[in-house]
């Protein structure tokens, strides 16, 4: 008697040879179902594992994996036999050669550092954290399975995708045959048409209003000689808000943002120090923020060149129109501004529609490179039409 019917998804996951193997997908693709079954796979042919699925918290996995696991056991004769033991107050599913399946969720990383096992699946990811994920994966001796819906770029897409021995399998309901012809139609019947890329083609989708949408994050910055100019901005901060520092570089008609500090809690002179230690010296200007002329004096007398970014009424926005005119490319550690670029929206009037005003949060390393912007990247042209840039 077979085990189980599967999908083709089953048997890309099963031959991935790569540690980590990231499931984006529609919805019905089948992911998670999927998941579950070679995980039952794993606990019968790998005698003593520990498999340990994670969610966001312990009611989205009953509602999610944990109920796709009832299923899977309970239709299978083989599968009864050979996990008799269950216990539904833990979430555990035990097979007669020692093998487990448990079900769980953290509350941070800290709670994330408790245990080891041999497979780890994080289940609908992007409800949880970078941090936790980070705790696990290292307390994680073989493989490691993630799936998500990818309603909006996130840390799977910045941290993950990309690195050595990771596979990416990107699914959808065409391929799911075990779908009703009704709900294959429904799914390919959504009319908006970020919802449909998502949700139908499980394509990566945006968040409503965003600012920047070209950008990419990079692990190192081009050759010194092929800078056509760099430069840094500081955006002030202390108890609530960091204070950013942001190198920024001109090359290949792109910019290139590499994150020096991004920080609450920094006096001046504490400013002044890591800047220093950042190989900043009197000769590297930084365009720090107009509005604390105390600040850039204080850095000044550090023996730092800071100078005042341009003012004007329509400041934020000319420095965002300068910005977008740019691809920008971010280092992997500029983790501040990678989560600046990711949210950064347009806000929103009494009715709920979107206005040429950006939301006042999630910008300060954003802020940092604007200064910037507006002081040397700004942009003329011409009687002829040519483009020049201020210096």
């Amino acid at each position: 008697m077979s085990l189980f019917a599967v999908s083709e998804l089953f048997d890309e996951n099963l031959e991935a040879t790569e540690r980590t193997i990231v499931n984006q997908g529609g919805t019905s693709s089948g992911k998670t179902y999927s998941i579950m079954q070679l995980l039952f796979w794993y606990a019968m042919n790998d005698t003593g594992a520990v498999i340990t699925v994670v969610g966001q918290d312990v009611p989205n996995l009953k509602k999610g994996a944990y109920r796709d696991a009832t299923t899977i056991r309970n239709g299978s004769e083989p599968l009864l036999t050979l996990f008799p033991y269950v216990n539904e107050g833990e979430r555990i599913f035990k097979c007669i050669n020692g093998s487990l399946i448990e079900f769980t969720s953290y509350k941070d990383a800290q709670d994330a550092k408790s245990g080891k096992r041999d497979y780890l699946f994080l289940n609908e990811a992007n409800g949880v954290s970078y941090e936790i994920y980070w705790q696990l994966a290292i307390r994680t001796r073989k493989k490691i399975f993630i799936d998500y819906n990818p309603t909006a770029r996130f840390w799977v897409h910045d941290k993950v995708l990309g690195r050595d021995n990771v596979r990416l399998i990107i699914s959808d309901h065409r391929k799911n045959y075990f779908l009703t012809q009704e709900e294959h139609d429904r799914i390919e019947g959504i009319e908006d048409e970020q919802l449909w890329k998502v949700y139908a083609r499980g394509l990566t989708g945006k968040l409503e209003g965003v600012i920047f949408t070209e950008w990419d994050i990079v692990d190192a910055l081009p050759p010194r000689e092929e800078w056509k100019g760099d430069w840094y901005g500081l955006d002030f901060g202390f108890t609530n808000d960091p204070s950013a520092l942001e190198h920024v570089i001109e090359a290949h008609g792109d910019l290139w943002i590499d994150e020096l500090i991004y920080s609450t809690g920094l006096t001046n002179p504490m400013i002044a120090e890591r800047a220093k230690r950042e190989g900043i010296d009197h000769e590297d200007e930084i365009v720090a923020d107009c509005a604390e002329p105390k600040s850039i004096r204080e850095l000044c007398g550090q023996g730092l060149w800071v100078s005042p970014s341009p003012k004007g009424a329509d400041s934020i926005v000319s420095g965002l129109d300068i910005l977008k005119r740019y691809r920008l490319h971010l280092t992997r550690r500029s983790l501040g501004i990678i989560d600046n670029v990711r949210s950064y929206s347009w806000a929103k009037d009494r009715d709920g529609n979107r206005i040429n005003k950006p939301e006042d949060r999630n910008n300060h390393g954003i802020d940092a490179i604007r200064y910037v912007a507006l002081k040397h990247l700004s942009i003329k042209r011409d009687v002829r039409g040519v483009r020049l840039r201020n210096r």
